[in-house]
């Protein structure tokens, strides 16, 4: 079952993808991966073409997305349509 996160539509969990983690619009590119990408220094730019199925409001999505995460807040999920 595909969830959406209710404030970032492009953040989706479904158990059946990579173990359920957080991926960017159910693909199997984790919002982890993102960040690890850039945490080691990995330009935006460079990321977009070496992944050319992102698109630069993914990156921008999982970041927000992370930040909010980091907050120790509980955000529900709604089932996608």
């Amino acid at each position: 079952m595909l969830q959406v996160h209710y404030r970032f539509q492009r953040i989706t969990i479904n158990p059946d993808i990579c173990l359920g983690k957080p991926c960017i619009r159910g693909m199997r590119m984790p919002v982890s991966s993102i960040l690890d990408y850039l945490s080691g220094g990995m330009a935006v730019d460079d990321l977009l073409r070496d992944f050319p199925y992102l698109e630069r409001e993914d990156i921008t999505q999982a970041l927000a997305f992370s930040a909010v995460m980091l907050q120790d807040e509980f955000v529900p999920l709604a089932v996608a349509s």
